[in-house]
């Protein structure tokens, strides 16, 4: 396995709109390995989720781990829960929000690293795509799982959390958000 190169803000490839995964594609060796690849990257910079566009691919797919009984706490991975972490893979995910209710919380991003903004985004989701055996799948998702996911998936579509920003009075550096944001 081997760790990736993140992109970051500014590079072309997290603005384009990635393609499809082909389903012949996804039980390969290379592909597998990929997969692999995203999970080890997104452990060792410590994010939630990754998305291969992040990784200068160019593809629809999304990882993301989920180490909370109660993904809906902002401490989030943050915990000593005794169950294992779950480990999602999405490929070629279809998003359907089922709610006008939105949920804010505050977003960072891998490839905006520094930075952390309040976004606002449907409280719940239903999610249809495919796993990484090639088999279709259906979730539905609320607070903070719902919004990780959102997140993810709009890296697929060329789109970073700073352009579903309402309010850029909510931008802010890391260390600034830790000394006048974080709740206590």
């Amino acid at each position: 396995m081997a760790i990736l190169k993140i992109a970051q803000m500014g590079n072309p490839i997290l603005r384009a709109v990635a393609k499809p995964v082909q389903e012949s594609e996804i039980k390969t060796k290379d592909f597998q390995k990929f997969l692999q690849d995203m999970v080890e990257t997104m452990r060792e910079h410590e994010g939630l989720g990754l998305a291969a566009p992040q990784v200068h691919h160019s593809i629809r797919v999304s990882v993301i781990e989920m180490r909370k009984s109660n993904p809906d706490e902002q401490d989030y991975p943050n915990n000593n829960d005794k169950e294992p972490p779950k480990i999602y893979v999405f490929i070629n995910p279809e998003i359907k929000p089922l709610t006008k209710e939105t949920n804010s919380y505050w977003e960072g991003c891998l490839s905006v690293p520094g930075l952390r903004g309040l976004v606002s985004r449907p409280g719940k989701v239903n999610i249809k795509y495919l796993d990484e055996n090639g088999k279709k799948c259906e979730l539905t998702a609320e607070g903070f799982f719902a919004t990780i996911l959102q997140h993810e998936f709009d890296h697929l579509d060329g789109k970073l959390y700073i352009d579903r920003m309402t309010d850029m009075t909510k931008l802010a550096f890391d260390a600034e958000f830790e000394k006048y944001w974080l709740p206590d």
